[in-house]
């Protein structure tokens, strides 16, 4: 691995406080006026309680009040930037993420709080969304570390983790009392030398030439990053 000359180094800006666009998705800083009723409908509710099985601190939330003050409150008090995700061809709000232990004299930030509703779960919209934030936090603001992390009993985030190009570092053992119960943390990461290849595998895959007419991929990410 080659270290970079860090000599003339600078603090990163604050990531957030732009929309980010794409083909598919458009990301905008959560804004409660405007986002507030069809963000609780996306992931609020009884019938959406188990997207948040496996996150300390947050849901489920059963009413938008209660999602509110949750969300401001952890804003406040741990320095959360929150997004929504909106699908571009229907306007509907379908998840959100978080910016968060944001370290701008590293240039390191991890995404969290990463809620999918079940409609954009394993779509392309979620990849893309996945994609954009990666590209504001390396592209745009020039950090060198990007982290992601999760339950180690969730093991769908720890695919979508691996799927998506991080790296796992290992697993912080009894890290967090999550609901009742013990929680095991496991770490992922990529750094900003890794970035190069992993966006050249998400803009392929990404690609309208690597699907069909009814949406279906001719390969999967996977598969482009291996070269197949």
């Amino acid at each position: 691995m080659t270290i970079k000359d860090l000599s003339t180094w600078t603090p990163r800006p604050r990531p957030g406080g732009v929309v980010l666009k794409g083909n598919l998705v458009r990301l905008e800083p959560l804004n409660w006026d405007k986002h507030e009723l069809g963000l609780f409908s996306a992931v609020g509710g009884h019938e959406n309680a188990g997207l948040w099985k496996h996150l300390p601190l947050l849901g489920p939330f059963l009413d938008p009040d209660q999602f509110r003050d949750r969300i401001d409150h952890l804003s406040r008090t741990r320095d959360w930037i929150t997004y929504v995700i909106i699908d571009s061809a229907t306007e509907s709000l379908e998840g959100m993420f978080c910016f968060m232990r944001i370290r701008e004299d590293y240039g390191s930030v991890e995404i969290g709080a990463v809620v999918f509703g079940y409609a954009l779960q394993r779509t392309r919209q979620a990849t893309e969304a996945l994609y954009l934030m990666a590209c504001h936090v390396f592209d745009d603001l020039g950090y060198r570390r990007y982290e992601w992390k999760c339950d180690d009993q969730n093991t769908a985030s720890a695919r979508a983790a691996r799927r998506f190009g991080f790296v796992y570092e290992g697993t912080f053992r009894n890290d967090m009392v999550n609901k009742g119960r013990n929680r095991d943390t496991a770490w992922f990461s990529i750094t900003d030398g890794e970035w190069p290849d992993v966006k050249a595998a998400l803009e392929a895959w990404l690609s309208p030439r690597n699907f069909d007419g009814n949406g279906t991929q001719f390969k999967t990410l996977e598969e482009v990053r291996m070269g197949r």
